[in-house]
């Protein structure tokens, strides 16, 4: 069972973080995976957040559509 005789990889991965942590790299930045799951959600925040104020100024000056008059 591998499972059972595994080593100990908690104190690598701890200085790991830490020394990242030292060099004021946000948590969730840390993880060499973690671009590939916060640039969709970037995209996705930003995209939305334009698209709702475009909406915005479109509606505050009398469009109630997106694009026609």
């Amino acid at each position: 069972m591998a499972f059972i005789n595994r080593e100990n990889r908690v104190p690598e991965l701890q200085r790991y973080y830490q020394a990242a942590y030292k060099n004021h790299v946000r948590l969730w930045q840390i993880n060499p995976r973690s671009k590939y799951y916060l640039t969709p959600y970037y995209i996705i925040l930003w995209g939305t957040t334009a698209a709702t104020f475009y909406a915005m100024g479109r509606r505050i000056f009398g469009h109630n559509t997106w694009f026609s008059d």
